[in-house]
């Protein structure tokens, strides 16, 4: 198998991967009504099932603040420097950011050295108004692409 096949066929795992958690995330969310228990649930689910997921949490807007919400990994940052980092680029561009190499992200925000990549999906109520965002590290360069960002918008839109 060449490597263009070889991407592809990862790519395919991941998705099929993605689609078994967000089915799985479907009936949980019925469950509760509440903003909170529905985080817990999908860092829960995405920090066990994917085992590429160093760090999975959730940085939420409180006054004017990011501050971290629940999350399952190593120790976090508890609050993020206004404007600097991956979250905050997230928040402020209200885009799915994706980097490859965290030292190369100009003002990388490091909770824990470990991190290589990240990845950070804004989420919104159901008015529009961005609460914050999910953001989830890897040990491993390079371990997210659209494929994440998709399927992690997906799952979002379950709160």
């Amino acid at each position: 198998m060449d490597s263009a096949s070889s991407f592809f066929t990862i790519k395919m795992e991941i998705s099929k991967r993605y689609q078994r958690i967000y089915e799985q995330l479907q009936p949980l969310m019925l469950k509760s009504e509440n903003t909170d228990a529905r985080m817990c649930s999908i860092v829960a689910v995405l920090h066990h099932k994917m085992d590429q997921f160093f760090w999975t949490g959730f940085y939420c807007l409180q006054n004017d603040q990011l501050i971290v919400k629940t999350y399952q990994g190593p120790l976090a940052c508890m609050e993020l420097q206004k404007d600097a980092g991956v979250c905050w680029a997230s928040i402020n561009s209200k885009k799915t950011i994706v980097v490859d190499d965290v030292e190369k992200f100009p003002g990388h925000i490091s909770c824990d050295s470990r991190s290589k990549s990240e990845i950070a999906v804004p989420f919104y109520d159901k008015t529009g108004n961005i609460l914050g965002v999910l953001d989830i590290d890897s040990k491993e360069l390079n371990n997210f692409n659209e494929t994440d960002a998709f399927w992690l918008e997906k799952i979002l839109g379950l709160i």
